[in-house]
């Protein structure tokens, strides 16, 4: 039975080195990760902007930030964060509708 923390989205500044390849596959081997998924969301002269999503089981959020650090990341914010026994999607509210005027 999953517990705890199972999907986290993170907004991420890191230098151009190390490579993204080389961020997902040291995040891929911590304990309860089953998949990362890094995506350019800009990049700089100095630095890219990335979105990371990582999915798991138990995924222990500290230890994610310090492996993004030790790749010379630091972490913007938490974008988006599942936990329980299942992943919700989610749903379109009247507002999010709003939002698209």
């Amino acid at each position: 039975m999953a517990r705890g923390i199972r999907l986290l989205v993170l907004d991420v500044l890191k230098p151009h080195q190390p490579m993204v390849t080389d961020l997902a596959l040291g995040l891929s081997e911590l304990e309860g990760v089953d998949g990362v998924n890094i995506t350019l969301v800009e990049i700089d002269k100095e630095t890219e902007n990335v979105k990371i999503t990582i999915m798991g089981d138990n995924l222990d959020y500290e230890e994610i930030v310090r492996t993004i650090e030790e790749f010379g990341g630091v972490v913007h914010s938490i974008d988006m964060v599942a936990a329980g026994k299942r992943i919700i999607e989610e749903e379109e509210t009247p507002q999010d509708k709003l939002e698209e005027y």
